[in-house]
């Protein structure tokens, strides 16, 4: 066991680990690259009200982060690669061959199988023809039995042979995907390497550090930390973690008032012991991503920062406690409270809806300086002209708006 620690100096770790406590460590393209690489993968979705949820983790992070640079290194450069690992995700594209149980996984259960393997090849002689190819410029209009609905069978192969990685997303517009042949756009080398992990248990083994290490802690318990970790039920998760212990990947870790142990990456042992002490006497405030992977064991985060969050997309308006689409906001090293920000695009305008304060927590001149900084930020990422506050801006945690 490394010691039983104070709640402050795990809240403490977390946050500088996740590059969240005190001025940016992460800056520009390089800085992506790192903290990419650090957490392993950052998850991916397309809902933007206020910036999708991948760039609105990079905002808070990276300093000089924007859209143009993402692309940049997932499209140009190819440093980064769109795929699953925790549902879609981006990673960093030095993952490839630990991926290949995911290839295999898709190339023996996909739906409409049958019906893509029929024009697999028409599809790849195309899309080689053209360079890359959207579904839409494919033209293939039959339909085929997808995931969420039907939808054309020259969207399913192309999603299908995307998933198998025989593609890769050339570039997005939008929404839209065009796709191109991953041997025209990753190394041979890269292609051919194998995989270095030798059966499933070792991949669920490898995806359960990289999880620890992209949360920074996690005890031993179900999580949705764990989704995509396919099979990982609880005796697979103690069989894991057993594992990394034994081979000193991971270090056990007691935080008073918590009755579970928690886990690290050993190697991050000496940063565990650095933030027994404040790191730094700057505040600032950042603005998380509903699936900002710091939030990703939300009973965790209420264990240790005594802050309850539940991303309200999915809820029924009539029972949100809060809003759709809802940001924690982090000052210093806690939460303050939590905002709706919603970008007017037609207007130039990102509209603060409301602010809803954590309870005891004292909104200062020096936090709304601070918050007014983090919502420009947010502002200028998206190109408008000025942030404007509704006249009911503020609510009390815990009222219904």
């Amino acid at each position: 066991m490394t010691g039983i620690i104070h709640p402050q100096q795990a809240r403490r770790f977390l946050l500088a680990r996740q590059g969240l406590l005190g001025a940016k460590r992460f800056k520009g393209a390089q800085g992506l690259l790192a903290y990419v690489r650090q957490v392993g993968c950052v998850q991916y979705d397309p809902v933007d009200v206020c910036g999708k949820s991948h760039e609105l983790a990079f905002l808070a992070r990276v300093k000089g982060f924007s859209r143009e640079m993402l692309a940049c290194e997932l499209y140009q450069r190819r440093t980064l690669l769109d795929y699953f690992d925790k549902n879609m995700c981006i990673l960093s594209v030095e993952d490839w061959p630990y991926l290949a149980f995911t290839r295999q996984s898709f190339r023996n259960h996909t739906r409409s199988a049958e019906a893509v393997d029929a024009i697999a090849s028409e599809v790849l002689n195309a899309v080689h023809q053209r360079g890359c190819l959207s579904a839409q410029e494919l033209g293939i209009k039959e339909k085929a039995d997808w995931y969420w609905s039907s939808t054309s069978l020259g969207r399913a192969a192309l999603e299908t042979l995307y998933f198998r990685g025989d593609l890769v997303v050339h570039h997005k517009s939008g929404t839209v995907k065009s796709y191109a042949l991953a041997s025209d756009c990753l190394p041979a080398e890269l292609l051919a390497a194998p995989c270095p992990l030798e059966n499933e248990r070792a991949l669920q083994k490898w995806q359960v550090k990289r999880r620890i290490g992209a949360v920074g802690l996690l005890w031993n318990a179900a999580s949705d930390a764990w989704l995509g970790v396919n099979g990982l039920n609880a005796q697979a998760r103690n069989e894991c973690f057993d594992a990394l212990l034994a081979a000193g990947e991971i270090a056990p870790l007691q935080v008073e008032g918590i009755d579970k142990p928690l886990y690290l990456l050993s190697a991050e042992r000496e940063l565990l012991e650095a933030c027994a002490q404040p790191l730094t006497s700057e505040k600032r405030v950042a603005l998380l991503a509903p699936l900002d992977c710091l939030m990703w064991d939300r009973r965790l985060i209420a264990a240790l920062f005594h802050f309850s969050y539940k991303w309200e997309i999915y809820t029924p308006e009539s029972q949100r406690r809060y809003g759709y689409y809802v940001l924690p906001v982090l000052y210093g090293e806690g939460f303050a409270g939590r905002v709706e920000p919603v970008c007017d695009r037609r207007e130039g305008i990102l509209w603060v809806q409301r602010f809803w304060p954590e309870n005891g927590f004292a909104v200062t001149n020096r936090f709304l300086w601070a918050m007014e900084d983090a919502l420009d930020r947010l502002r200028a990422f998206h190109g408008l002209s000025r942030v404007c506050w509704r006249d009911a801006w503020m609510q009390p945690a815990g009222d219904l708006p």
